[in-house]
């Protein structure tokens, strides 16, 4: 791809510009005085409510006719599902049209860039760095895949040369940037739609360690440095490790490193504590979408609440990464008293009749535990429900989709 001259960009036009990562960076080409605007299928939203908030025009696709003029067209992944004729219609105008990293990466040239990446956890360690710059007075601008309760968004606007951001890996995006720390939290098979096996995954986060001035992929001998943290888990002792190492390429003092790591409060829809019903119960949500997470989540659950009922709602995140993933999947709910299952979230792709919750669920059972699928959410609403849930009780909403607005729905706690 072509180098932009970004010096001519006047107006920035988003096609799904509703996505927790591509909504921060509308964010940051607003703050740059760039005039932005966007297309969106949903009305409301948490990303959607700070788009406008910052002043960001957004057309909903239901009230969409005509493309507007615009200097630069960038779209969600989505889009190339959910609207591939409005993309089409953007590159018939000749002018430039990115997908979201590919713009971030252009977007990210000018700064001494620390992008964070990995198969888990690269949203926590984001955040992580991104506080610990704040902390150290490096006043970093920053874009998380997750709101971040530092600085209430998922975006944060610096003065400075860093930028810390996260590096997605699908479609090998990652290659976008060539960052000053590269970070590699871990590495598993997933994308399993886009790669051919672990060892095509591994070729990619090894090139991105390779455009990288200094590259983290081990970064172990960290951990005895980690303080004791706010957010729960083993894993988050490992993002946390992860940071430290960023600390010291950096030259942050280790003290004030740590003290900001001992008082991370976390981020949106990662095991975040949404809070307690009326009746004592206590409610969670997660973002995990893999089986790993999932395991990590019920387990970190488990550790915090070891006598009370946990029950987990969980919407698998992909047709493709549920196939293929299926046998770790059944497996992974270990812990958990009771699960209940949404229908699969198709996103970016169209849907598998070869696969479903409702083998899902049945694996599940196969394998000793207690799951039940619901058609809809509507069915799931009222099932919880009925579950009369209360001070013994634990419900988390998991997956990378929608399935948190049972528990808004049904709880009142958002």
């Amino acid at each position: 791809m072509q180098t932009l001259d970004l010096s001519k960009i006047k107006k920035v036009f988003f096609i799904g510009i509703g996505g927790i990562g591509i909504s921060a960076l509308a964010k940051m080409v607003k703050a740059q005085g760039i005039e932005t605007a966007g297309l969106n299928d949903e009305e409301t939203g948490k990303t959607l409510d700070t788009l406008h908030e910052a002043g960001v025009e957004i057309t909903l696709l239901r009230d969409f006719k005509n493309l507007p003029e615009a200097d630069m067209y960038v779209y969600s992944d989505a889009w190339i599902y959910r609207g591939p004729e409005i993309l089409e219609n953007a590159r018939s105008t000749g002018e430039p049209v990115l997908s979201y990293f590919e713009a971030l990466g252009e977007f990210a040239k000018k700064y001494k860039v620390i992008a964070v990446s990995g198969t888990h956890g690269k949203t926590t360690t984001t955040a992580m760095i991104s506080g610990m710059l704040v902390d150290a007075g490096l006043d970093p601008t920053c874009i998380v895949g997750s709101f971040v309760k530092k600085f209430g968004s998922n975006f944060r606007e610096g003065k400075s040369e860093y930028f810390v951001v996260e590096a997605d890996e699908y479609m090998r995006h990652l290659l976008n940037f060539t960052p000053f720390i590269g970070v590699v939290t871990n590495i598993e098979a997933d994308h399993l739609d886009y790669y051919k096996d672990l060892a095509d995954v591994q070729s990619a986060f090894r090139q991105f360690i390779s455009q990288s001035e200094h590259g983290i992929m081990d970064y172990t001998k960290y951990l005895e440095k980690v303080p004791k943290l706010s957010v729960p888990g083993e894993y988050n002792k490992m993002n946390a490790a992860a940071a430290l190492a960023v600390a010291d390429i950096l030259g942050i003092p280790e003290e004030t490193a740590k003290k900001s790591l001992a008082g991370f409060e976390g981020t949106w829809r990662r095991l975040e504590k949404k809070g307690e019903t009326p009746e004592g119960t206590i409610i969670y949500d997660d973002y995990s979408h893999h089986p790993t997470e999932v395991q990590v989540a019920i387990g970190a659950l488990r550790g915090l609440y070891p006598d009370k009922t946990i029950t987990v709602l969980f919407q698998p995140h992909l047709y493709s990464r549920t196939k293929a993933l299926f046998n770790d999947f059944a497996k992974s709910f270990k812990g958990a008293d009771r699960v209940l299952l949404l229908p699969i979230y198709f996103a970016r792709e169209a849907k598998d009749e070869s696969i479903s919750s409702e083998k899902l669920a049945e694996a599940i059972c196969q394998n000793g535990d207690n799951a039940q699928v619901f058609p809809d959410f509507e069915s799931a609403e009222r099932a919880v429900l009925n579950l009369k849930l209360g001070p013994s009780d634990v419900f988390v909403t998991m997956g990378a989709g929608e399935a948190y607005k049972v528990a808004d729905k049904v709880f009142k706690i958002s």
